[in-house]
């Protein structure tokens, strides 16, 4: 078994690190998510908390695809985040990367970074109408969105789980991105790909006003246009999305 690891920290020794990788199944650690196709686990380390996300082995043709034509998904998560952090945008610190290949490919990868302990995520914002502070928290996660997209960064995963929201003054609050694997980088972004790049966010018409409002004071469109564009991008989302749903549970009715 072949084996590639990088490395980026100032604060653990890479020894304990590959030790909690080579160790994820059998070592204690804190189980973060449900499991269904990645596994992440929380791991104290000289008194600091760190997490390491086990990506799923992949099926034959991917193993060959991850190792001779595409970088993993673990690789990209960790080259990501330096990019996010190079670019001043939140994501909690990457440390390392891992990957094993056997004469088939890729068989398992893991990506580890600092964990990071913050109030909600843009989820609650959805679920939870009254969360205190709410239509701030709103705009300034809108004002977030529109810094990634003058940047150029198409986040393809932007859905309500994947920003998580710290608060750290009286209004004040600061994003960090995760679940990276999946990003373009571009010179720029057009209208059009901004607003499909925020129609998985939220089905709520009133979300998608406030939203609407605080990217028209950043972007040269107005708050009905930008409404207009938006609106349609999140309904086709959505129709699609009940779509499969459905589609998936006929398939699994027949099984």
């Amino acid at each position: 078994m072949n084996f590639t690891f990088k490395f980026l920290s100032q604060k653990f020794p890479q020894d304990k690190i590959l030790t909690l990788i080579k160790g994820f199944d059998s070592i204690d650690g804190r189980p973060l998510g449900d499991g269904k196709r990645n596994r992440i686990k929380i791991f104290n380390l000289d008194n600091e908390e760190i997490n390491i996300k086990s990506f799923k082995v992949p099926n034959l043709i991917n193993k060959i695809v991850y190792k001779y034509f595409r970088k993993s998904k673990a690789r990209r998560s960790f080259e990501y985040a330096n990019d996010l952090l190079k670019n001043e945008i939140g994501t909690p610190y990457p440390i390392a990367f891992h990957e094993e290949y056997s004469i088939f490919g890729l068989e398992k990868s893991y990506y580890v970074s600092e964990h990071l302990e913050t109030e909600l995520t843009f989820r609650e914002l959805v679920t939870i109408p009254n969360y205190p502070d709410h239509e701030n928290i709103l705009r300034k996660f809108t004002k977030f969105s529109f810094d990634l997209h003058e940047k150029g960064i198409e986040f393809l995963d932007h859905s309500p789980g994947n920003t998580l929201i710290k608060k750290v003054g009286e209004g004040q609050y600061d994003f960090f991105l995760v679940d990276l694997n999946r990003m373009n980088f571009h010179p720029t972004m057009n209208f059009e790909s901004r607003m499909k790049n925020l129609r998985r966010l939220t089905p709520k018409q009133e979300m998608i006003v406030i939203m609407s409002s605080e990217y028209s004071k950043w972007y040269n469109k107005s708050e009905a246009v930008i409404f207009d564009a938006l609106w349609k991008q999140t309904t086709e989302f959505q129709k699609k999305f009940a779509r499969k749903k459905r589609i998936k549970k006929k398939l699994k009715f027949w099984k």
